[in-house]
């Protein structure tokens, strides 16, 4: 019996950086709640952000944010990991060695950036839906940081490959996320590892929940999960490490299998 479903929403339920969501799942998450199924929604967007996008059922929810550096339930925190200061502190003075690069400081109560590109802050506000914070320097704000992401519009894989995981990877968790976004947490972050804080705690297991995704940063998920569904848009790595298919957000994959399973 599936007691836990959790899915992921750029690439799965929307296009990446979009907010024009099925209104469908409204409905589907109000049904499976009434069948005492707890529904996670796991991004690596801001909380603000995703409880927005699901705002009509977000007392429903509960949401794992920032790849799982975060873990919200009706305004109150679960879980939070933040980085190691002074490792961040040079981690974003590399960022700012790519001009044509945007860098996004993710705090628990929204985002932090020092680009002023017009066109990338409409995405990050109007698509996204983020909460943003525009700085002259980052370094000097007192917050909090649990994630740091690099952002380049026409692709990041180059410049992970070549210049930042050979230096990074091995001081903190880091993610492709989508094919603009390269994301670095904690070391021990990972949606896999709240997916499991959330099990621990409902004393459910991995035979009882299902996962739905489409990137690497969805890959601990579905160890995790018994039902673990790549939709058809997925990343090859994603498909490698997926037991099942989904079809693709255009087709609501994800919103067929729910309704099929109610």
């Amino acid at each position: 019996m599936i007691k836990l479903i959790a899915t992921d929403v750029d690439g799965t339920l929307v296009r990446d950086g979009g907010s024009n969501i099925n209104r469908e799942i409204y409905e589907v998450i109000k049904q499976l709640r009434k069948k005492g199924i707890i529904f996670v929604v796991a991004s690596g967007r801001q909380y603000p952000s995703i409880k927005k996008l699901f705002q009509p059922v977000s007392d429903d929810l509960i949401f794992i944010a920032e790849n799982g550096a975060q873990i919200m339930c009706r305004e109150k925190e679960m879980a939070v990991t933040r980085m190691n200061r002074e490792k961040v502190i040079e981690l974003i003075k590399d960022f700012r060695l790519f001009s044509d690069c945007h860098m996004m400081i993710s705090t628990p109560n929204g985002s932090y950036t020092e680009s002023k590109d017009e066109e990338f802050l409409h995405w990050m506000v109007e698509g996204y839906q983020n909460k943003i914070t525009v700085v002259d320097d980052v370094l000097q704000e007192d917050i909090q940081i649990i994630k740091a992401s690099l952002c380049h519009m026409s692709g990041i894989k180059e410049i992970a490959d070549r210049l930042l995981l050979p230096k990074w990877e091995n001081e903190f968790k880091v993610c492709i996320a989508g094919k603009q976004w390269l994301d670095f947490m904690d070391e021990s972050v990972d949606k896999g590892h709240a997916i499991k804080t959330i099990q621990d705690f409902f004393q459910i297991g991995t035979g009882e929940t299902m996962v739905f995704g489409d990137n690497s940063n969805d890959i601990g998920m579905f160890r995790r999960a018994k039902y673990n569904y790549a939709v058809e848009n997925a990343s090859k790595d994603a498909i490698a490490n997926a037991d099942f298919m989904a079809k693709s957000y255009k087709e609501n994959g994800v919103i067929s299998l729910l309704k099929a399973l109610l």
